[in-house]
């Protein structure tokens, strides 16, 4: 198959190395000024990985999306709808997208997906599940999920895009799967502020409850209350929860340290979409409520985190 790969990060750099691992032609694009492409496209290699010399790449919006019938898109949540305004003004027709990003519209709430409808007449797709570059590239295998609204596209897209280092199960529930994925690195942000604060052991607390909360979140949006327990958002936990590599787990330790972390960490903006949904729907959502208050609002981590998960006594269920 022919490939396009919007995106130069290092998820996006991983996937260029995966299809090309798996035989296909891969062409990757990344915006003009773009440090991550400029390294890419020079020295074929990041931090995470080495590409091989049949990749290509290109700054011509209009070439990648010209390359292949199957888009993947993978950058920064945040800059989808930016993505968006540009992917319209070119032949995007007949295209199938693949959105391989965790995450929700900050200042909407909106799935990504939803972004994406409001200005493509598309088939879109997403793909999430659990795994770091660092380990696909020593050989580590993982399971993920494909999903999209067209069944037969997420079983076609789930046998293409299966290896023997990836295993794909298909998805039935887009609101569970997208919303699953993006909140877990909420979940991951509070993690870290655990293991920064040597509240480790607070973990297993976090992910009984945690998946709980998203869980009435889900069913209030009108996706399925069980998809949370799949490889969306609990099957992610030990990559995003524990994993030295996690960005989200990462920022909330350096953040109750008082170091700063410059990577991204898309749990941060994912905090202020999932208060608006909190809001939008009547649910509560202590554990948002709480990295919110210690990001946002400035509030003590330790007390407030303390309040979350020692002080109140209620039924667990």
């Amino acid at each position: 198959m022919n490939i396009s790969i919007l995106g130069c990060g290092r998820w996006a750099s991983f996937l260029a190395w995966y299809f090309d691992r798996n035989g296909h032609n891969v062409l990757m694009w990344g915006r003009n000024g773009s440090k991550n492409y400029e390294i890419l496209s020079a020295v074929r290699k990041n931090e995470y990985l080495q590409l091989s010399e049949k990749i290509k790449f290109t700054n011509s919006l209009d070439e990648a999306l010209s390359f292949s019938d199957r888009i993947i898109i993978s950058i920064s949540a945040q800059g989808l709808r930016d993505l968006m305004e540009q992917v319209k003004k070119h032949a995007y027709q007949g295209k199938t997208y693949i959105l391989c990003m965790k995450g929700l519209e900050e200042t909407t709430g909106k799935r990504l997906s939803e972004v994406v409808k409001e200005y493509l007449d598309v088939d879109v797709a997403i793909w999430v599940g659990p795994g770091h570059p660092q380990d696909f590239t020593r050989g580590v295998p993982n399971c993920m999920v494909i999903d999209s609204e067209n069944h037969e596209l997420t079983k076609t897209l789930a046998n293409d895009f299966s290896s023997d280092l990836i295993r794909f199960y298909y998805g039935k529930d887009m609101i569970g799967d997208e919303v699953g994925a993006a909140t877990k690195n909420v979940i991951g942000l509070a993690a870290g502020m655990l293991d920064g604060l040597g509240y480790t052991s607070l973990k297993g607390a976090l992910m009984a409850r945690g998946t709980r909360e998203i869980s009435r979140l889900i069913e209030a949006m009108g996706g399925k209350a069980m998809t949370v327990y799949g490889l969306c958002h609990l099957g992610d936990y030990e990559a995003t929860l524990f994993s030295q590599h996690s960005h989200n787990r990462r920022f909330g330790e350096m953040f109750v340290k008082g170091e700063i972390y410059d990577q991204l960490a898309e749990g941060v903006s994912t905090l202020k979409a999932v208060k608006l949904l909190s809001e939008k729907y009547g649910i509560e959502l202590s554990i948002n409520d709480a990295v919110y208050s210690i990001i946002m609002e400035g509030k003590a981590p330790k007390e407030v985190l303390a309040n979350l998960f020692l002080r109140s006594i209620k039924p667990e269920f």
